[in-house]
Protein backbone atom coordinates (compact mmCIF):
# COMPACT_ATOMS: atom_id res chain seq x y z
CA UNK A 1 0.00 0.00 0.00
CA UNK A 2 1.54 3.41 -1.37
CA UNK A 3 1.84 6.08 1.57
CA UNK A 4 -0.86 8.88 1.31
CA UNK A 5 0.09 11.83 -0.09
CA UNK A 6 -1.53 15.19 1.17
CA UNK A 7 -1.50 18.74 -0.58
CA UNK A 8 1.67 20.85 1.05
CA UNK A 9 3.44 21.25 4.71
CA UNK A 10 4.74 17.56 5.17
CA UNK A 11 7.51 19.45 6.81
CA UNK A 12 5.66 21.89 9.03
CA UNK A 13 3.77 18.77 10.31
CA UNK A 14 7.23 16.92 11.14
CA UNK A 15 8.41 20.00 13.11
CA UNK A 16 5.21 20.39 15.31
CA UNK A 17 5.73 16.53 15.70
CA UNK A 18 9.38 16.54 16.68
CA UNK A 19 8.81 19.10 19.26
CA UNK A 20 6.49 17.06 21.16
CA UNK A 21 8.52 14.42 20.88
CA UNK A 22 11.64 15.86 21.93
CA UNK A 23 9.97 17.44 25.69
CA UNK A 24 9.53 13.98 26.25
CA UNK A 25 12.66 12.59 25.52
CA UNK A 26 14.20 15.81 27.59
CA UNK A 27 12.19 15.90 29.91
CA UNK A 28 10.75 12.48 31.14
CA UNK A 29 14.05 10.14 29.86
CA UNK A 30 16.34 12.36 30.55
CA UNK A 31 17.86 12.55 27.13
CA UNK A 32 21.50 14.34 27.03
CA UNK A 33 21.36 17.71 25.16
CA UNK A 34 23.68 16.64 22.03
CA UNK A 35 21.54 13.93 21.48
CA UNK A 36 18.58 15.74 21.88
CA UNK A 37 20.32 17.97 18.97
CA UNK A 38 21.30 15.03 16.32
CA UNK A 39 17.70 13.86 16.40
CA UNK A 40 16.48 17.25 15.83
CA UNK A 41 18.66 17.59 12.93
CA UNK A 42 18.12 13.78 11.72
CA UNK A 43 14.46 14.34 11.85
CA UNK A 44 14.92 17.94 10.21
CA UNK A 45 15.73 15.89 7.76
CA UNK A 46 13.59 13.35 7.52
CA UNK A 47 11.09 16.82 6.41
CA UNK A 48 13.22 17.71 3.61
CA UNK A 49 12.94 14.00 2.18
CA UNK A 50 8.59 13.89 3.15
CA UNK A 51 8.52 17.19 1.93
CA UNK A 52 10.01 16.21 -2.30
CA UNK A 53 7.74 12.79 -1.56
CA UNK A 54 4.34 14.74 -0.61
CA UNK A 55 4.23 12.50 2.37
CA UNK A 56 2.42 13.22 5.83
CA UNK A 57 4.76 12.01 8.54
CA UNK A 58 1.32 9.73 9.71
CA UNK A 59 1.31 8.06 6.74
CA UNK A 60 4.69 6.99 5.61
CA UNK A 61 5.00 3.10 5.36
CA UNK A 62 8.14 0.85 6.01
CA UNK A 63 9.07 0.86 2.63
CA UNK A 64 9.63 4.72 2.18
CA UNK A 65 11.40 5.00 5.26
CA UNK A 66 13.92 2.09 3.76
CA UNK A 67 14.65 4.32 1.11
CA UNK A 68 14.75 7.45 2.89
CA UNK A 69 18.16 5.42 4.61
CA UNK A 70 19.03 4.11 1.74
CA UNK A 71 19.35 7.49 -0.36
CA UNK A 72 21.45 8.93 3.30
CA UNK A 73 23.88 5.47 2.93
CA UNK A 74 24.42 6.30 -1.16
CA UNK A 75 24.78 10.04 -0.59
CA UNK A 76 21.92 12.86 -2.22
CA UNK A 77 21.89 16.19 -3.19
CA UNK A 78 25.57 17.15 -3.24
CA UNK A 79 26.01 14.97 -0.20
CA UNK A 80 29.32 12.24 0.58
CA UNK A 81 27.35 8.73 1.92
CA UNK A 82 26.47 8.99 5.38
CA UNK A 83 28.94 7.08 7.63
CA UNK A 84 27.57 3.61 9.04
CA UNK A 85 27.74 5.31 13.22
CA UNK A 86 25.78 8.02 11.31
CA UNK A 87 22.49 5.94 9.76
CA UNK A 88 23.02 3.79 12.64
CA UNK A 89 21.86 7.14 15.20
CA UNK A 90 19.47 8.39 12.59
CA UNK A 91 17.55 4.86 12.49
CA UNK A 92 16.97 4.65 16.35
CA UNK A 93 16.02 8.04 15.77
CA UNK A 94 13.12 7.18 13.62
CA UNK A 95 12.62 3.81 15.72
CA UNK A 96 12.01 5.92 18.67
CA UNK A 97 10.09 8.98 17.01
CA UNK A 98 7.48 6.52 15.77
CA UNK A 99 7.36 4.37 18.63
CA UNK A 100 6.63 8.01 20.26
CA UNK A 101 3.76 8.77 17.96
CA UNK A 102 2.31 5.03 18.45
CA UNK A 103 2.40 5.55 22.39
CA UNK A 104 0.59 8.74 21.40
CA UNK A 105 -2.48 6.92 19.51
CA UNK A 106 -0.92 9.49 16.56
CA UNK A 107 -0.55 5.90 14.13
CA UNK A 108 -1.85 2.13 14.14
CA UNK A 109 0.94 0.62 13.30
CA UNK A 110 5.19 1.40 13.49
CA UNK A 111 6.64 1.91 10.05
CA UNK A 112 10.16 1.85 11.88
CA UNK A 113 9.87 -1.20 13.35
CA UNK A 114 12.18 -3.11 10.52
CA UNK A 115 14.31 -0.81 9.56
CA UNK A 116 17.71 -2.37 9.86
CA UNK A 117 20.65 -0.47 10.53
CA UNK A 118 24.01 -1.28 8.50
CA UNK A 119 26.73 -3.38 9.82
CA UNK A 120 29.76 -1.10 10.91
CA UNK A 121 33.12 -2.22 10.98
CA UNK A 122 34.25 -1.67 14.60
CA UNK A 123 36.56 1.55 14.66
CA UNK A 124 38.82 0.59 17.68
CA UNK A 125 39.61 4.05 19.66
CA UNK A 126 43.07 4.70 20.07
CA UNK A 127 44.93 4.37 24.10
CA UNK A 128 48.23 4.63 25.43
CA UNK A 129 50.47 1.82 26.67
CA UNK A 130 51.08 1.88 30.33
CA UNK A 131 54.82 3.42 29.74
CA UNK A 132 53.14 6.36 27.73
CA UNK A 133 50.86 7.29 30.59
CA UNK A 134 53.38 7.23 32.84
CA UNK A 135 55.55 9.71 30.38
CA UNK A 136 52.34 12.17 30.14
CA UNK A 137 51.38 11.85 34.36
CA UNK A 138 55.27 12.81 34.89
CA UNK A 139 54.96 16.21 32.50
CA UNK A 140 53.43 18.24 35.16
CA UNK A 141 56.33 19.09 37.05
CA UNK A 142 57.08 21.61 40.07
CA UNK A 143 55.37 23.02 42.62
CA UNK A 144 53.43 25.69 41.05
CA UNK A 145 49.30 25.56 41.44
CA UNK A 146 48.88 25.02 37.66
CA UNK A 147 51.47 21.96 37.74
CA UNK A 148 49.44 20.96 40.81
CA UNK A 149 45.91 21.16 39.10
CA UNK A 150 47.07 19.21 36.01
CA UNK A 151 48.66 16.71 37.55
CA UNK A 152 45.72 15.91 39.52
CA UNK A 153 43.28 16.55 36.41
CA UNK A 154 45.21 14.04 34.40
CA UNK A 155 45.40 11.62 37.29
CA UNK A 156 41.94 11.99 38.22
CA UNK A 157 40.76 11.10 34.40
CA UNK A 158 43.02 8.28 33.96
CA UNK A 159 42.38 6.52 37.71
CA UNK A 160 38.49 7.20 36.74
CA UNK A 161 37.90 7.20 33.04
CA UNK A 162 36.12 10.37 33.30
CA UNK A 163 34.68 12.13 30.44
CA UNK A 164 35.50 15.71 29.59
CA UNK A 165 32.30 17.18 30.60
CA UNK A 166 32.28 14.94 34.35
CA UNK A 167 35.98 16.06 34.87
CA UNK A 168 35.13 19.98 34.10
CA UNK A 169 31.45 20.17 36.18
CA UNK A 170 33.13 17.61 39.36
CA UNK A 171 32.24 19.65 42.11
CA UNK A 172 33.80 19.53 45.75
CA UNK A 173 30.66 17.69 47.58
CA UNK A 174 31.14 14.59 45.05
CA UNK A 175 34.76 13.70 45.98
CA UNK A 176 34.92 11.93 49.14
CA UNK A 177 39.06 11.75 49.54
CA UNK A 178 38.74 10.04 53.03
CA UNK A 179 36.51 7.18 51.10
CA UNK A 180 38.44 7.20 48.04
CA UNK A 181 35.27 7.97 45.53
CA UNK A 182 33.87 10.31 43.39
CA UNK A 183 30.30 11.03 41.77
CA UNK A 184 30.32 11.42 38.42
CA UNK A 185 27.70 13.05 36.65
CA UNK A 186 27.11 11.06 33.20
CA UNK A 187 25.22 11.79 30.16
CA UNK A 188 21.32 12.66 31.20
CA UNK A 189 23.15 13.98 34.25
CA UNK A 190 23.09 9.90 35.76
CA UNK A 191 25.40 9.59 38.82
CA UNK A 192 27.58 6.78 39.48
CA UNK A 193 29.99 6.11 41.80
CA UNK A 194 34.08 5.68 40.43
CA UNK A 195 36.43 4.48 42.69
CA UNK A 196 39.93 7.19 42.86
CA UNK A 197 43.04 5.43 43.06
CA UNK A 198 46.09 6.34 45.29
CA UNK A 199 48.30 8.19 42.99
CA UNK A 200 45.33 10.50 41.78
CA UNK A 201 44.37 10.80 46.11
CA UNK A 202 48.11 12.14 46.31
CA UNK A 203 47.70 14.81 43.39
CA UNK A 204 44.32 15.71 44.71
CA UNK A 205 45.30 15.86 48.31
CA UNK A 206 48.02 18.49 47.47
CA UNK A 207 46.00 20.26 44.81
CA UNK A 208 43.38 20.96 46.86
CA UNK A 209 45.33 22.12 50.03
CA UNK A 210 48.05 24.11 47.86
CA UNK A 211 47.73 24.74 44.05
CA UNK A 212 43.33 25.07 44.36
CA UNK A 213 43.59 27.72 47.31
CA UNK A 214 46.02 30.02 45.39
CA UNK A 215 44.19 29.94 42.48
CA UNK A 216 40.38 30.36 43.81
CA UNK A 217 41.07 32.73 46.50
CA UNK A 218 38.35 33.88 48.65
CA UNK A 219 36.24 32.80 45.90
CA UNK A 220 33.12 30.54 46.65
CA UNK A 221 33.91 28.04 43.77
CA UNK A 222 32.67 24.55 44.11
CA UNK A 223 34.21 23.23 41.23
CA UNK A 224 37.12 21.03 41.43
CA UNK A 225 39.38 21.95 38.45
CA UNK A 226 39.86 25.67 37.66
CA UNK A 227 41.83 27.69 35.29
CA UNK A 228 44.62 30.28 36.05
CA UNK A 229 42.13 33.01 36.83
CA UNK A 230 40.41 30.25 39.73
CA UNK A 231 37.26 30.22 36.79
CA UNK A 232 35.50 26.73 36.37
CA UNK A 233 37.75 25.36 33.72
CA UNK A 234 36.18 25.00 30.20
CA UNK A 235 36.30 21.97 27.82
CA UNK A 236 38.58 23.69 25.75
CA UNK A 237 40.90 24.79 28.33
CA UNK A 238 40.51 20.70 29.46
CA UNK A 239 41.81 19.84 25.67
CA UNK A 240 44.57 22.36 25.84
CA UNK A 241 45.69 20.68 29.19
CA UNK A 242 46.34 17.35 27.86
CA UNK A 243 47.47 18.49 24.64
CA UNK A 244 50.34 20.73 25.66
CA UNK A 245 51.17 17.53 28.13
CA UNK A 246 51.07 15.10 25.61
CA UNK A 247 53.15 17.46 23.41
CA UNK A 248 55.97 17.88 25.99
CA UNK A 249 55.87 13.96 26.43
CA UNK A 250 56.56 13.11 22.66
CA UNK A 251 53.18 11.79 22.45
CA UNK A 252 50.70 12.94 19.61
CA UNK A 253 49.90 16.38 21.20
CA UNK A 254 45.81 15.09 18.87
CA UNK A 255 45.18 13.14 21.38
CA UNK A 256 42.02 14.20 23.19
CA UNK A 257 41.04 13.92 26.98
CA UNK A 258 38.97 10.52 25.73
CA UNK A 259 42.04 8.78 25.01
CA UNK A 260 42.38 8.53 29.13
CA UNK A 261 38.91 6.95 29.48
CA UNK A 262 40.14 4.40 26.69
CA UNK A 263 42.91 4.00 28.35
CA UNK A 264 41.30 3.49 31.60
CA UNK A 265 39.22 0.79 30.38
CA UNK A 266 41.71 -0.87 27.93
CA UNK A 267 43.91 -1.41 31.17
CA UNK A 268 41.50 -2.24 33.75
CA UNK A 269 40.27 -5.17 30.93
CA UNK A 270 43.79 -6.35 30.33
CA UNK A 271 44.29 -6.53 34.56
CA UNK A 272 41.38 -8.87 34.87
CA UNK A 273 38.51 -6.47 35.50
CA UNK A 274 34.84 -8.07 34.60
CA UNK A 275 33.07 -6.23 31.54
CA UNK A 276 30.29 -5.17 33.92
CA UNK A 277 31.99 -3.86 36.56
CA UNK A 278 33.89 -1.54 34.03
CA UNK A 279 30.19 -0.58 31.98
CA UNK A 280 29.38 0.57 35.87
CA UNK A 281 32.05 2.56 36.11
CA UNK A 282 32.28 4.18 32.95
CA UNK A 283 28.78 4.51 33.21
CA UNK A 284 27.59 3.21 30.00
CA UNK A 285 24.05 2.52 29.54
CA UNK A 286 24.69 -0.48 27.46
CA UNK A 287 27.09 -3.40 27.96
CA UNK A 288 27.43 -3.50 24.24
CA UNK A 289 28.83 -0.17 24.10
CA UNK A 290 31.39 -1.48 27.11
CA UNK A 291 32.61 -4.48 24.90
CA UNK A 292 34.50 -2.21 22.44
CA UNK A 293 37.36 -2.55 24.97
CA UNK A 294 37.19 -6.14 24.87
CA UNK A 295 38.15 -6.20 20.97
CA UNK A 296 41.30 -3.32 22.00
CA UNK A 297 42.58 -5.90 24.56
CA UNK A 298 42.21 -8.97 21.88
CA UNK A 299 44.32 -6.48 19.45
CA UNK A 300 47.11 -5.72 22.21
CA UNK A 301 47.37 -9.59 22.98
CA UNK A 302 47.83 -10.38 19.67
CA UNK A 303 50.27 -7.61 19.15
CA UNK A 304 52.26 -8.75 22.30
CA UNK A 305 52.11 -12.14 21.18
CA UNK A 306 53.46 -11.67 17.37
CA UNK A 307 56.32 -9.70 18.94
CA UNK A 308 57.09 -12.14 21.55
CA UNK A 309 56.76 -15.80 20.10
CA UNK A 310 59.77 -17.30 18.62
CA UNK A 311 58.10 -18.41 15.84
CA UNK A 312 55.07 -16.02 15.59
CA UNK A 313 56.74 -14.05 12.83
CA UNK A 314 57.04 -17.07 10.70
CA UNK A 315 53.08 -17.42 10.72
CA UNK A 316 52.63 -13.90 9.41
Amino acid sequence: MMPAAIASGPAERLSELTVDFLAYLELERGLARNTAQAYRSDLAQLGSFLERERVDALSVDGPLLARFITELAGGTDGRPPAAAATLQRKIACLRSFYRHLRREGLINSDPAAELKPPRSKVKLPRVLSRDQVNLLLAQPVGDSPGSQRDRALLETMYACGLRASEAITLALPELDLRAGLLIARGKGSKERLVPVGRSALQALERYLEQGRPALVGLRDEPHVFVNLRGKPLSRQGLYKIVQRNARSAGLDASMSPHTLRHTFATHLLAGGCDLRSLQEMLGHADIGTTQIYTHLTNERLRDVYHDAHPRAKLER
